[in-house]
Parts: structure tokens; sequence; C-alpha cells
């Protein structure tokens, strides 16, 4: 069955709606207190990234010796 709606049912919807909207944004906001401790933040994931890929990279080139030995093992 479907609901008639009224305009002033539709406008209360779309009020509650906007103040959803705009409460998750404050909270979302209110994450970082400056834009230093942003910065800060962004600078530690970065470092953490370039760790992980010198780490990423240590294993490439182990995997990839221990996949040339291998071979010259079995061809000798």
């Amino acid at each position: 069955m479907l609901r008639r709606w009224s305009v002033a049912r539709v406008r209360a919807e779309l009020g509650a709606l906007e103040a959803s909207a705009e409460r998750a944004g404050a909270a979302l906001a209110c994450v970082y207190s400056s834009s230093d401790e942003f910065e800060a933040s962004e600078i530690r994931r970065r470092l953490a990234l370039m760790r992980l890929a010198g780490q990423l990279r240590i294993a490439l080139w182990a995997t990839a010796v221990a996949a040339f030995v291998t071979l010259v093992t079995f061809l000798l």
C-alpha cells in the first residue's frame, strides 16, 4: 500500500536528513584538532607505507634469489 506524502511531511523528512548530514560532517571534522595534527598523521602514514614498501622489496629480492638458486641447482 502506498503512503500519501504531504508537503509538510516531505519538508520534515528533508529537514531531518539535512540535520543528520550536518551532524555527520561535524563528527568527521573533529577527528583532527588542527592542521598540524593532520599533517603529522599524514607523515606517519606515509612513512609507514615507505617501510612496508621496503620490506616488500626485500621479500621480492629474497624470492628472486631463492628461485635463481633453485633453478641453477636443478640445471647442474
